[in-house]
């Protein structure tokens, strides 16, 4: 019975302790959705830019390869990029661009690798496209040292290339990622391409002006501040492409994550044909949304049919509104 009191005794002290904490040190910041509205249209998760200028990352693919043996040559450095208006990022990155470049061969083409260590860390490269055994040439690249090794690109699609060295999750999250298309021996028809390569970010605080760097508590939580497309917030919103009505549009999308599914759509269409992972077999056809995985890529085919400003965003609105939302102006 005395054991009961005592229980009873402890659990009304602590509902005491509670009931008194002031109200004040709730956080209620983040409790409540924005009012502002950002766009005079639907799905308007970004103002939309009306100067006709370019987006800061070019999103158009090289041509279609005409060689059968392709040389990539990738330095990494320790490189400052902007994320958002104002926001910049200490980012580890190929070639000095996050993502790196876009690679782009033909289905039976040889790839010519060589990484050079630029860094003050061990990186590697893993290739989505390539069929070789990892514990021979997905190894460690110390600081100033190089890796070379070859491969066949054998199956068409659009893949990721990634840096693989563990944490795996916080070297994808300081930048080094990218996407590499392979096409098909037969030529798919002509088409406006796009590349689209959506990641995360997860930043420390705010506190000197400083590049911010990787907050990885907030990763392991998957709580990223910024989503993006080609790794800057809202960018193709505040300078949209420009394409036209009924042309084919060919949209190459690779999720490099490191956590969040991309549920790609584009408002006001419906894919004419999707090449999940790009596959050339079975394509999806008449469908409005196609989740592409992390570390997965996709291949959007789409016609817009009236003149006007078509949102594109990854349906996890959530993301759409950290900056994974872009537009289509489709001009007669």
């Amino acid at each position: 019975m005395r054991s009961l009191i005592t229980l009873a005794a402890l659990a009304s002290l602590s509902c005491t302790t509670k009931s008194q904490t002031p109200a004040a040190v709730k956080d209620t910041t983040h409790t409540q959705p924005p009012t502002a509205v950002p766009a005079n249209m639907s799905h308007g998760e970004a103002p939309v830019g009306t100067v006709p200028d370019s987006a800061p990352v070019d999103p158009l693919p090289p041509a279609r390869s005409t060689q059968h043996l392709v040389k990539v040559r990738f330095e990494i450095h320790n490189t400052d990029i902007q994320i958002a208006s104002g926001v910049r990022y200490s980012a580890w990155a190929f070639a000095g661009k996050v993502p790196g470049p876009i690679i782009r061969v033909t289905q039976g083409d040889t790839i010519d690798f060589t990484l050079i260590n630029r860094g003050n860390l061990q990186h590697s490269m893993d290739f989505h496209a390539a069929q070789i055994a990892p514990n021979k040439f997905y190894v460690n690249v110390l600081p100033n040292d190089s890796l070379h090794y070859r491969f066949v690109a054998e199956v068409p699609g659009a893949f990721m290339y990634h840096c693989g060295t563990a944490p795996v999750a916080a070297h994808i999250a300081n930048g080094m990622y990218g996407a590499l298309i392979v096409d098909p021996r037969t030529p798919r028809p002509p088409a406006k391409e796009f590349v689209f390569v959506q990641s995360e970010f997860y930043l420390t605080a705010d506190s000197t002006g400083a590049p911010r760097t990787l907050a990885w508590n907030r990763l392991l939580e998957l709580a990223p501040d910024y989503v993006t497309f080609n790794g800057r917030a809202s960018q193709y919103a505040e300078h949209p492409l420009k394409v036209k009505v009924n042309e084919l549009l060919r949209l190459y999308v690779v999720n490099a994550g490191p956590n969040r599914f991309s549920s790609f759509h584009v408002v006001g269409g419906i894919f004419e044909r999707v090449f999940v992972d790009g596959s050339t077999l079975s394509p999806l056809a008449g469908v409005q949304t196609v989740a592409v995985p992390v570390g997965g890529g996709s291949i959007f085919e789409i016609r817009l049919k009236q003149p006007g400003t078509y949102p594109f965003v990854t349906h996890a609105f959530a993301d759409a509104t950290k900056g994974a939302v872009g537009v289509f102006s489709a001009e007669p």
